[in-house]
């Protein structure tokens, strides 16, 4: 028996790391340069912003600062901040060049949608139809001075409906340095970025803190009404916008995500805020996830650790085969190679946050994020 169990542990992760999309490699990225088109189409970047008074000037900073050589403007829609989050950025527009920046006092939020939505919703019906494109970006995102440039770029160059980038994520902190590497890994196995990237693969997803829309694209899936409810926002939109045209997603070091996650349990509630969104609200998901996350990554070494013969050589060479799947990732964060053997436990963690995630939603706050509960608009 142990040793089926074993077969099982090893032949799961040969099929991971051979046919699932290539998800543990790190090549789909903005490393390379696309040509620059002939002419530079006009941006509008969005920039929903609740209770964001520690990190908006930075954001906001960065993007006054973009090198971009067509037209743009910034349109943050203050979404009911009582931090200062709307005096901060209404000074930086009155030092900004005319009409450069402009920020919007959002609505009141009403029925079936979620609350960062209801802000990008604002945001795109201000900017109107004269952009080509919109720029979707988080309101903790500091981007380099040539990433929106360098986004148009692939964007027009690939034809592309929705191009995005994985914001990398805060990796300072020793909770940050344990887990966060991890949550973009798992992100990729859910959504390998190369089957993201075949425009006739059904796989879709996108990365919220960095995403560029083609907005004639947007206006004809629906717009941002069309995935109102979403809890998982940004994976919503490219699924809708997949079906008008190629997407791109990439990893990318020229946007950076400049919130903090001090202890374990601040990266447990930015987890659970969406986790059991993505198993669909399913408790049979859910068992099946957590079955899978055990399979996956408890049982190789619990066989290199205790079992004997030919089953412990099998979990060994799971736990090697897991532990090499996360290099490029440790790479591309810097952090120690070492930190491979450790994948058994944060998947475990995860597993935790993932089921914390659903006892919250069975409480009735799912979704909780800036004082909302926004897994209930899913639900109800």
């Amino acid at each position: 028996m142990t040793l089926a169990l074993g077969l099982i542990a090893v032949a799961l992760w040969a099929y991971l790391l051979a046919a699932r999309g290539g998800f543990w490699r790190t090549d789909q990225n903005d490393g390379q340069d696309a040509p620059a088109p002939l002419q530079w189409p006009a941006v509008t970047a969005v920039v929903p912003a609740r209770n964001e008074a520690d990190v908006i000037a930075a954001c906001l900073g960065s993007l006054l600062a973009q090198d971009y050589p067509g037209g743009f403007e910034i349109l943050l829609v203050d979404d009911d901040s009582d931090d200062g989050t709307g005096e901060i950025a209404r000074g930086l527009a009155a030092a900004a060049s005319p009409r450069r920046l402009q920020v919007l006092c959002g609505a009141p939020l009403p029925a079936g949608w979620t609350g960062k939505l209801w802000a990008v919703s604002q945001g795109v019906a201000a900017a109107g139809e004269a952009p080509k494109y919109l720029w979707l970006t988080d309101a903790d995102i500091s981007h380099a001075p040539d990433n929106l440039r360098r986004l148009v770029a692939r964007a027009e160059a690939g034809g592309n409906v929705l191009t995005s980038l994985m914001a990398q994520l805060h990796c300072r902190t020793p909770a940050e340095r344990l887990l966060i590497p991890a949550f973009v890994f798992f992100f990729q196995m859910v959504y390998p970025f190369r089957w993201v990237n075949r425009p006739k693969h059904r796989v879709a997803g996108a990365a919220g803190g960095c995403m560029l829309a083609d907005r004639a694209a947007l206006a004809r899936a629906g717009g941002i009404a069309a995935i109102r409810t979403a809890v998982i926002d940004d994976c919503a939109l490219a699924a809708i916008m997949k079906r008008q045209g190629p997407i791109w997603l990439g990893l990318t070091h020229r946007s950076q995500s400049i919130r903090p996650y001090e202890t374990l349990g601040a990266i447990g509630r930015m987890v659970s805020r969406s986790a059991y969104a993505q198993l669909g609200y399913s408790p049979w998901q859910l068992a099946g996830a957590l079955l899978g996350l055990a399979v996956t990554y408890l049982l190789p070494p619990a066989l290199a650790l205790f079992g004997h013969g030919a089953a412990r050589v099998c979990g060994v060479a799971a736990w090697a085969l897991m532990t090499l799947s996360f290099q490029p990732m440790l790479r591309f964060y810097r952090r120690s190679p070492a930190w491979g053997v450790a994948l058994p436990l944060i998947a475990t963690l995860y597993a935790a946050f993932t089921w914390q995630s659903a006892v919250q939603v069975w409480r009735g706050g799912g979704g909780q994020w800036k004082g909302r509960a926004q897994a209930l608009a899913r639900t109800a």
